[in-house]
């Protein structure tokens, strides 16, 4: 088995012609198990011709932008580097500045830029074009204004839209970059400016201030040599964490002292994980010079806070090259797919536009100077394409978000971006942080299980009763015994307890246990506020260790949560610095321990330990826990941990196994000489660290099971089944750890209890990846857990096919995702499904997956307001995106597909009577309307009404929320398709036929009659129509209605240029008008009525 593995990770060529189907256990599988070649590479052989044409083009165009990028602006490669304290003179070359950059534009490339976002759009040029055609004489058909009016007011509008964003962003800019901070120099402190920070400058960081540069922690006023960092905006994650100064710099007597010393930091090249950091510290001038070695627990990147003391330390990366803008990708601007749609039926229309020209052209039979006839035909038949689609459309999402701000259901709500509300309809990926968004990150102490007895909420209190009891006898056994040694006996320390047969403790003297041990093996500390000056502090052992103004921290908040437990039931741990920690009894008195070692928690360990001396007793004791499979096979044999690990796993709860071993001085002093030895080695230090730790871990008597509940955000396991119901697939990506990732999968529901998980093995190299996507491939309909490392491995090498499997999940969960990640899982889906993203989250870690995302949504939390500010939607909860999404994002599609072929229905029957005028009058290219009365027809006489149709509503909110299947007939794209634009298309021909050849059928003398007959027939029609595509009438929608037939009568008797006024007040005009009207709008009431009755759409079932 393990010769297949070495075989595969070896030979990379032979892995492209295995196929993925190949498992470890059985290469004599079934034939149907030979899918040789993924999807993907079938694709790319069935391209041929109409790739080479397109994509080949596509692909030299591209390769030529980039080489011309590349040359502008040349990244310089990242390199390590070599840091003097104090002296950025001696930097060996020059960084980048320190400053903070969101904008898009400058005022050079503002007006430019701005533009080319807006001509890129087919719809756009084309009207650019048309409009500049008309300052050529000989192609003028029209007054200029009819063209340049419509376009300059987009544009006018689209760059004051632009240019407030683009100030909001400078002046946020601007307030970062000006942040005053003291930087020590030979001279003493100086004031410097964000900005102007460099490498190797010394900067003094004050409490509750944002480290402004990447640096290397070298000096606190805390005595510990240790301060906490807040990073919420940096990885998302709320607790705080701790960070060590180096030992070397915190020993100097005062801070003038670090330029009394020769030093340097070596440190690694610029990365992205910010999670890891690897370097040196060299002081130069002792004898024998010192070296330190520097970890991440040594650092302070940047974005982060400082949450107690002061902290000085030495830049060691500024600007761009800092962790947290490494892994911020820059703000890219959102299309909706309505809007990409629209451009596609545009340059339909523009083909229609063309052919119709040539034909008129070549019915003409090329006289003259036709070339010239046909761009004029050309101008003609440009209302094909309406230019009000654009200003329609713009209105209409404003509209939208109007309407999203406005709804008391979800109060508090923002729209940020008004260009996508469209695409909150769309949507078939949800990808949802964590900590903060599903849950409140408030971890409760819910259950204590000792194996033959449970504790819930409510029996907490028998707890307490137990503790105040055993720790009243304790203290009376401490006096006796600290009388009977005065009076000439001592007793032998750490021999009291473990003497004596071992007999069947008693529940009380198991809680004391549990308890005790839960309140020592942590790594929280206690920080108390003092009221006088407002400064942070660890205790120290002479202070009022009052419980009002203690806080904990720690890297854990289920830490917190047991260590607030145990002050509950009457045992507070009110003291704790790096060799000491000190505990607080219901009696008051306080009992001192000393942490002779500490086993940190890890991702691979999955638990931690400690071994602790207590001061009284001598007493050594070695407390550990962890995950229950770590610990299973630590303790002593018994036979309810996996049972009762399992119950409360299915309640939700975060499940911790506690054990404990007593050791003797003797077994102590043995270990801790092996572990010395073992941490100096230079050959596997890890796994030799690991092997002694694990010599201590055999036989460890089990004292309790605990569970903790991380409480979920209002309303999420309903919220996330209405969205599974409306055919919305669910991704959870969160920097936290494996189990705790899963834990909120299932308690949120959005793993189903009936459904299996698979958690994907950590997976380390090509082979590896192979043979765990074999066996993922052979389960079904089980959700997916897998980590960043491993993911990173499977997208390096089978980047297709883990997508199309990971695809096919119902639900997949990633954890311990970098902000880059989560933006590149993102950007995946998109690439390889095609399909609309949504992106939410709470935190700055979540910044780069809501940019990236088709649609994003931030939360207002504990987290701060960056992700929300990034976003284009802002909510105050994750309860509301359910009425975001199934209500207002229903409604801004349907809307704006009903409105988008309503504008071009409008330009399509206009353009069918000129195409019908043109050829009855030998094929002229002579306008049918001119002047106010085609500006007046796409503005005042139609535009109302039409643009009435955002009020409109096929669902009412309740049925859309009760019934959120119907959200799945959203995501195929039905409400504006080449079917439906068709369908515009034929009734637009047939109307404008009947329209025009009716009013040249009925006219009598004049010409100027075939224009009052034909365009009140139009002006009435578009009403009517307006009337038929309505589903659900709004008051503003009749007056709408009533508006603009009484603007269009009221103008008809200063419109003397166009109409006979004699003429239109007489009976003819109005039945022939009436009858023309009739003809082109009865039929199709008709086959609605039809339609309705005989093939109704699925929510008119559910209104009935």
């Amino acid at each position: 088995m393990d010769r297949t593995r070495f075989s595969v990770e070896d030979d990379s060529s032979i892995l492209d012609e295995m196929p993925l189907m190949m498992s470890e256990e059985a290469f004599e599988n079934e034939e149907s198990d030979y899918q040789t070649l993924p999807r993907a590479r079938l694709a790319q052989r069935r391209r041929g011709l109409g790739w080479l044409l397109l994509g080949a083009w596509k692909l030299l165009c591209g390769s030529c932008c980039d080489c011309l990028l590349r040359l502008c602006r040349r990244r310089k490669e990242l390199k390590a580097r070599t840091v003097w304290l104090g002296c950025p003179e001696k930097c060996e070359e020059k960084y980048s500045k320190n400053i903070i950059k969101n904008q898009k534009y400058n005022i050079l490339t503002f007006v430019p830029g701005v533009l080319y976002q807006q001509f890129k759009f087919f719809l756009n040029l084309y009207f650019l074009v048309v409009a500049c055609s008309q300052f050529v004489p000989s192609l003028k058909i029209g007054y200029l204004y009819t063209y340049w009016a419509p376009l300059g007011f987009v544009l006018a509008v689209t760059m004051v839209r632009e240019a407030v964003d683009e100030v909001r962003r400078c002046r946020r800019d601007t307030d970062m970059n000006s942040q005053l901070y003291s930087k020590l120099t030979v001279r003493g402190k100086i004031q410097v400016k964000s900005s102007d920070i460099q490498v190797g400058d010394l900067i003094i960081v004050e409490k509750n201030q944002r480290i402004p540069a990447d640096m290397v922690f070298l000096r606190t006023s805390e005595k510990t040599g240790a301060c906490f960092i807040r990073t919420d905006q940096l990885d998302g994650e709320t607790d705080w964490k701790l960070k060590v100064a180096v030992g070397c710099t915190q020993r100097l007597p005062a801070v003038g002292d670090l330029f009394s010393i020769k030093a340097f930091v070596f440190a690694q090249k610029p990365q992205l994980d910010i999670h890891s950091f690897e370097g040196n510290f060299t002081r130069e001038d002792s004898d024998p010079q010192i070296q330190e070695s520097l970890s991440i627990e040594n650092t302070l990147w940047a974005s982060t806070v400082v949450a107690s003391g002061t902290v000085i330390g030495v830049v060691i990366y500024t600007g761009k090259e800092t962790r947290s803008v490494l892994n911020t990708s820059s703000a890219k601007n959102k299309v909706g797919l309505l809007d990409l749609e629209l451009n596609r039926l545009t340059k339909a229309l523009f083909l229609a536009q063309v052919v119709l020209s040539i034909v008129m052209v070549a019915l003409q039979g090329f006289v003259g100077p036709w070339f010239r006839n046909l761009f004029r035909f050309v101008v003609l038949f440009s209302y094909i394409i309406p230019i009000s689609l654009r200003v329609n459309l713009d209105m209409g999402k404003s509209a939208y978000g109007w309407m999203i701000m406005k709804d008391e259901s979800i109060p508090g709500t923002v729209v940020r971006t008004s260009t996508i509300p469209e695409e909150l309809g769309r949507l078939v990926y949800l990808l949802t942080d964590k900590t903060g968004t599903l849950t409140q990150n408030e971890m409760v102490f819910k259950r204590l299980h000792l194996g033959t007895v449970s504790y819930g909420a409510d029996t907490m209190d028998e707890i307490q009763s137990h503790i105040v009891r055993s720790y009243g006898q304790v203290s009376a056994q401490v006096t006796h015994q600290a009388s009977s040694s005065t009076t000439g006996g001592t007793t032998p320390s750490g021999k009291s307890q473990t003497a004596g047969p071992r007999v069947r403790k008693s529940v009380s003297s198991r809680i004391h246990e549990a308890v005790k041990a839960i309140a020592l093996c942590h790594n929280v500390t206690p920080v108390y506020e003092s009221h006088g000056n407002g400064e942070t502090e660890s205790a120290e052992a002479d202070q009022d260790f009052t419980d009002d103004n203690r806080t904990y921290q720690a890297s854990s908040p289920d830490e917190v949560a047991l260590v607030r437990w145990t002050e509950s039931v009457g045992l507070t741990l009110v003291n704790r610095d790096l060799t000491s920690l000190q505990l607080k009894t219901p009696s008051g008195q306080i009992l001192s321990f000393h942490i002779l070692q500490i086993f940190p928690f890890t991702s691979e360990s999955k638990r931690m330990g400690i071994i602790v001396r207590e001061e009284s007793t001598g007493e050594i004791t070695f407390y550990m826990k962890g995950a229950d499979v770590a610990m299973a096979s630590i303790v002593q044999y018994n036979d309810w941990l996996e049972e009762e690990c399992g119950n409360m796993a299915r309640e939700g709860l975060r499940t911790l196994v506690v054990a404990k071993k007593s050791l003797s001085e003797e077994q102590y002093q043995d270990f801790e000489s092996r572990y010395s030895q073992a941490k100096l080695s230079l050959h596997d230090r890890a796994l030799k660290v690991a092997a002694v730790v694990e010599s201590l871990e055999r036989e460890m008597e089990l004292l309790c099971l605990t569970g903790v509940e991380d409480q979920l955000q209002a309303d999420v396991r309903p919220t996330l089944e209405l969205l599974r119901n409306a055919g919305i697939k669910i991704w959870m990506l969160t920097g936290d750890k494996l189990e705790t990732a899963t834990c909120i999968a299932k308690s949120s529901h959005l793993v189903s209890r009936s459904q299996d998980i698979h958690v994907f093995r950590s997976v380390s190299n090509r082979g590896e990846a192979h043979l765990e996507l074999n066996a993922f491939r052979r389960k079904h309909d089980c959700a997916l857990v897998i980590s960043g490392d491993s993911l990173e491995v499977c997208l390096r090498y089978y980047e297709h096919e883990f997508v199309e499997l990971a695809c096919q999940c119902p639900a997949v969960v990633c954890c311990r995702c970098s902000p880059t990640q989560k933006a590149q899982i993102v950007t995946l889906l998109q690439q390889h499904t095609a399909n609309r993203t949504c992106a939410i989250g709470d935190g700055g870690n979540d910044v780069s997956m809501i940019q990236a995302a088709d649609c994003g949504i931030g939360i207002e939390g504990k987290e701060g307001k960056q992700a929300s500010l990034a976003a284009d939607f802002s909510i105050t909860q994750f309860r509301h995106v359910g009425r975001l999404l199934m209500v207002h994002g229903r409604n801004s599609y349907k809307r704006s597909a009903a409105l988008g072929q309503f504008v071009m229905h409008r330009g399509m029957i206009i353009s069918t009577m000129q195409a019908v005028f043109s050829s009855v009058f030998y094929f002229a290219s002579v306008p049918l309307y001119q002047g106010f009365l085609m500006v007046g027809y796409a503005t005042i006489f139609t535009m109302f009404p039409v643009f009435s149709l955002v009020l409109d509503q096929d669902v009412k909110p309740e049925m859309a929320l009760l019934y959120p299947e119907l959200y799945k007939d959203l995501t195929k794209g039905r409400s504006l398709s080449f079917k439906t634009f068709l369908i515009w298309v034929l009734i637009s021909i047939y109307q404008g036929g009947i329209l025009m050849y009716g009013a040249l059928l009925l006219f009598e003398s004049e010409f100027v009659h075939v224009v009052a007959i034909s365009f009140t027939a139009l002006i009435l029609t578009e009403l009517l129509m307006v009337a038929l595509t309505v589903r659900t009438w709004h008051w503003l929608m009749v007056v709408a209605e009533l508006f603009s037939l009484a603007c269009y009568l009221a103008s008809l008797a200063f419109l003397s240029e166009y109409f006979d006024r004699s003429y239109i007040t007489t009976w003819p005009f109005l039945w022939k008008v009436s009858a023309i009207t009739l003809v082109s709008c009865l039929p199709l009431y008709i086959i609605k009525y039809l339609k309705r009755k005989f093939s109704p759409p699925s929510y008119s079932k559910l209104s009935s």
